[in-house]
């Protein structure tokens, strides 16, 4: 059992932080800015809650932080009240935040100033992955730090990899995004399509689902496709524009050409223009199924 911090009980963090005091065992502190969503967590899970990130790090040998973006991971890691103003020298922190490469490496300079690890472990597998502990966590940091992380954060997950130094955990995620944004603007195409020629569907996908066009997202995914409805599950559209702002700066700074990316960004645009805001991310579809014709 360790004693362990957890500041932000967003969609994800809520769960991250339960399985860490029920599946885990530990001694877990949690922070987050609304108090009664904190007080409502030690109300199910136990364990305590804490009014600033520093006193929820004080004493914590691991710190855990699942905020919105950079300015968010900013204000919760550094300052008078930040995590790293409560943690002693020895400890770790790590930042499962889908943040910048950037904020990664500035964390963990700060960090290592004053003898304090850092990881940044952005996860995928969505709010499904972190309720059932079945995220994929790609990890950037040194390799002693992760081993010593390492056993903490597979209490949520189903897979942990560092995948490089300081950083390397924000890119992967980056790549994890690119990919994603590909695939589900395909899908929603393909899709499209059969619906234009009047195929079945279900049909369709139960055939093409067992060879090379499978996807995650093509067996989770079609059905709302399909129905056109988006609402009321998955990774939202805003989450998804804000990852992928952060994709296209970096591509930017490291000269990636990454013209479909750029295209389904603005594609996602659209669906926020519609209302879409808090759509699941498959409401790609919603911009093609507007002109199907009538059956």
């Amino acid at each position: 059992m360790a004693k362990v911090a957890f500041l932000g009980l967003g969609v994800m963090g809520y769960p991250m932080a339960g399985h860490l005091a029920k599946k885990g065992g530990h001694d877990v502190t949690v922070y987050n800015r609304t108090a009664a969503k904190a007080a409502k967590w030690v109300a199910e899970h136990g364990g305590r809650s804490a009014p600033t990130p520093r006193a929820a790090a004080a004493g914590a040998e691991f710190v855990c932080m699942c905020v919105g973006n950079d300015h968010d991971v900013r204000e919760v890691a550094l300052g008078p009240d930040g995590a790293l103003a409560g943690m002693a020298s020895g400890a770790v922190l790590v930042d499962h935040t889908t943040a910048s490469a950037t904020i990664a490496r500035e964390l963990h300079a700060a960090a290592a100033k004053q003898g304090v690890g850092f990881l940044d472990a952005p996860v995928s597998g969505g709010q499904a992955g972190a309720v059932n502990g079945q995220l994929g966590i790609m990890v950037g940091g040194e390799d002693a730090v992760f081993a010593r992380g390492k056993p903490v954060l597979d209490v949520y997950a189903k897979m942990t990899v560092l995948v490089g130094g300081p950083g390397s955990g924000q890119l992967t995620k980056m790549v994890n995004q690119v990919a994603i944004a590909g695939v589900v603007q395909g899908l929603a195409e393909a899709l499209n399509f059969a619906k234009h020629a009047q195929l079945d569907v279900e049909k369709v996908v139960s055939v093409i689902s067992k060879g090379a066009a499978q996807s995650w997202q093509m067996e989770n995914r079609w059905k709302a496709m399909d129905a056109v409805k988006f609402d009321g599950f998955g990774f939202a559209v805003d989450w998804m524009r804000k990852d992928l702002a952060i994709v296209l700066e970096e591509a930017t700074r490291n000269g990636a050409r990454l013209p479909m990316t750029a295209l389904v960004d603005q594609f996602y645009a659209q669906v926020q223009a519609r209302g879409g805001k808090r759509w699941d991310t498959c409401s790609l579809m919603d911009l093609l199924a507007r002109d199907l014709p009538p059956r």
